[in-house]
């Protein structure tokens, strides 16, 4: 019989306090871990400082690559909000693979889904150009949203610091460049178009479009002497 939450727990949960650092890049890993409330986020060395490449919440799964393969973590795993985790072995994982089709079915597709993701971020950290780097991830954000009501805007339910963390920078420089981008009426902050959720408002994806072109163009034959606009 399967079980609930409340037993998965039991078995094999622990809860892990905001800051605990569940493993480092270049670890031995011999565990998994399914989140069932809270955030960890997942970062990297790149470049010579610490990138933040997701940031995970319930349902999620993460470490799986390092019992799969055997081979040292990829990432480190820190806790951002207290989080209750199910710690998964080696044996405990084949045996659940091996017992429950749809948890390899779903496995799959999140592991599909995740590596479009990790392209997109791959995609927006080979960009140099701050401006450039936030523009393509709000591009790529709104890029899965439907348009509000009848007309062309896009409502991106995303804080200013999961947009930093996406981008791979200062949430203060990310404020300068989305400041930038409201006076050329690009993107709105979602109070300032009447939406009450936080996150932003693109009034039209294809201004914003046009507006990376351009971006790519001076980024491509841009005096190399130069900086960020």
């Amino acid at each position: 019989m399967a079980m609930n939450d409340r037993q998965l727990f039991e078995r094999f949960g622990s809860t892990f306090p905001p800051g605990h650092v569940l493993f480092r890049e270049g670890d031995a890993g011999s565990e998994m871990y399914v989140i069932q409330s809270g955030e960890v986020e997942i970062s990297r060395a790149l470049r010579g400082r610490d990138t933040v490449i997701a940031v995970l919440g319930p349902g999620e799964f993460f470490g799986e690559m390092a019992i799969v393969n055997n081979r040292p973590r990829s990432a480190t795993a820190t806790v951002r909000a207290e989080a209750r985790l199910l710690v998964i072995d080696a044996k405990t994982f084949e045996a659940m693979l091996r017992g429950r089709a749809e948890i390899a079915v779903r496995m799959i597709k999140a592991l599909a889904a995740r590596l479009d993701r990790a392209n997109q971020q791959i995609e927006i950290l080979l960009l140099e150009d701050a401006n450039h780097r936030v523009v393509q991830a709000l591009r790529q954000l709104a890029a899965d949203r439907a348009p509000l009501g009848e007309g062309a805007a896009v409502f991106i339910p995303v804080s200013m610091a999961a947009l930093a963390a996406r981008a791979a920078l200062p949430e203060t420089r990310v404020g300068e460049v989305v400041q930038k981008l409201a006076d050329a009426q690009l993107v709105l902050p979602a109070p300032a178009a009447g939406v009450e959720e936080e996150g932003f408002v693109i009034p039209e994806v294809g201004r914003l479009v046009e507006f990376l072109e351009f971006l790519e163009l001076r980024e491509r034959f841009a005096d190399p002497a130069g900086g960020d606009a």
